[in-house]
């Protein structure tokens, strides 16, 4: 363990763990997984409960957040906290085209095969027994959510309680169903951001036209296409997006020797816009966290053929898309280019294991409180109201208040609401 540091009245430790690439070969290759521990200082000697943080995505280290804010704060009054960096991400041993380098795109396929939730939540399992920790509680944002789902299937009598924000999944469904409602919400996101800002839509055109008739690189080189613009909507799910969006349109173009051009502030942005450079885990991965038994077979990319509004033409409306992954991706992102191959792999794969266990979750006895939010363009309401009909001791606060990223707005508002709703379950008489 590091030596461990004080920001503030926060005290952090850093961890790290040698655990089993594949936990059922536990004596076989292993990797490393990174936790830091943050525990308001005056509180350090004190037997505090703990909490497991499970970050969005997949493939996203934990926040790098202070103790003295947000949502952070709020779970610090109660909670010894603990934010861990999932298998492949952050200072755990990360998945990159660079680590991936040595291996076969089939050796690639089955390496990654072991990053899913089922085993992020073996992982945090193992940690808590190296802990000697006898319960604890957890707290997921987004995909984290899914493996608190994961968790509650697989090991139930190690959680006290659990929070969700925006991150309860179906069950059962395949993740042609998950797009099929997604694509919804984000025509819906995009018909809003286009009647709050109708000068928006000529200028997202203007910048297609450009990119249809030049040859645009971004910053690294790589070419930058009509495909990859429509990629920034991923934003529209976010509160308080619009103005940013439309701001980042304004700027698009500057003017060289009487000739308009898309600037390289712009197409900077651009670049920092596409996630999935660095953390390529999340394209990777992304389709197969609704796979259970079942292909996806690049299910985003089907389904996009319904929706016609999201292929764009000349003369007729854009629309950005949302959080989807396509193959065109692996062909076009630099980064992701070398895992072409291993990519179709996983979207080929139909032998995934089971990620949620409905027997157990419908005798669940842990306190489990949500936020789900209305208009969530990531997580469909419906499904989630559908999933937690069929978890005892579960509640949700259904919201329009915020988007998905609401805890990053108002965490600290929307943990203690949690944290109140689950002593409310816990309280609640056993028959």
């Amino acid at each position: 363990m590091q030596t461990p540091f004080i920001d503030g009245t926060t005290l952090y430790r850093q961890h790290h763990f040698q655990l089993p690439l594949d936990y059922k070969k536990p004596d076989a290759k292993q990797i490393s997984v990174f936790a830091r521990e943050l525990v308001t200082l005056a509180k350090d000697k004190q037997d505090l409960p703990w909490l497991v943080f499970f970050q969005g995505g997949p493939g996203f280290q934990s926040p790098r957040a202070s103790g003295e804010s947000g949502w952070l704060k709020r779970l610090l009054q109660d909670y010894r906290v603990l934010l861990l960096d999932q298998r492949g991400t952050g200072h755990s041993s990360p998945i990159n085209q660079e680590t991936l380098a040595n291996l076969s795109a089939t050796e690639q396929a089955e390496y990654l095969t072991h990053f899913r939730a089922d085993n992020i939540v073996r992982d945090a399992e193992a940690i808590r027994i190296k802990l000697n920790i006898q319960k604890w509680a957890t707290f997921g944002q987004s995909f984290g959510g899914f493996c608190t789902l994961t968790y509650l299937s697989l090991f139930p009598e190690s959680l006290s309680r659990c929070y969700v924000t925006g991150g309860i999944p179906s069950i059962t469904r395949h993740a042609d169903d998950v797009y099929q409602a997604t694509y919804q919400r984000t025509i819906d996101k995009n018909n809003a951001f286009f009647a709050q800002f109708p000068t928006a839509q000529k200028m997202c055109c203007e910048i297609a036209q450009y990119l249809l008739d030049n040859q645009v690189t971004l910053p690294n080189g790589q070419h930058f296409t009509v495909e990859q613009f429509q990629l920034i909507g991923i934003n529209l799910g976010r509160c308080n997006a619009h103005l940013p969006l439309y701001y980042l349109l304004e700027s698009a173009f500057i003017e060289v020797n009487g000739r308009k051009q898309l600037s390289y502030s712009f197409l900077n942005d651009m670049q920092q816009e596409q996630g999935y450079l660095t953390n390529p885990l999340y394209a990777i991965l992304h389709e197969s966290i609704y796979c259970q038994g079942e292909a996806s077979n690049w299910s985003a990319h089907r389904v996009r053929e319904q929706y016609s509004q999201f292929n764009y033409q000349v003369g007729k409306s854009f629309m950005f898309t949302g959080e989807m992954v396509y193959p065109w991706m692996f062909e076009q992102l630099a980064t992701l280019k070398p895992l072409r191959e291993a990519a179709n792999l996983l979207a080929e794969k139909q032998d995934w294991d089971k990620l949620y266990d409905a027997d157990v979750l419908s005798k669940n006895k842990v306190p489990l409180a949500c936020a789900a939010y209305a208009d969530d363009m990531f997580v469909e309401l419906d499904y989630t109201r559908e999933t937690l009909a069929k978890i005892p001791l579960s509640k949700a606060w259904i919201t329009n208040e915020y988007e998905h990223n609401g805890i990053g707005v108002d965490g600290e508002k929307i943990l203690s609401r949690l944290i109140t709703m689950a002593d409310g379950l816990d309280n609640l008489p056993s028959y």
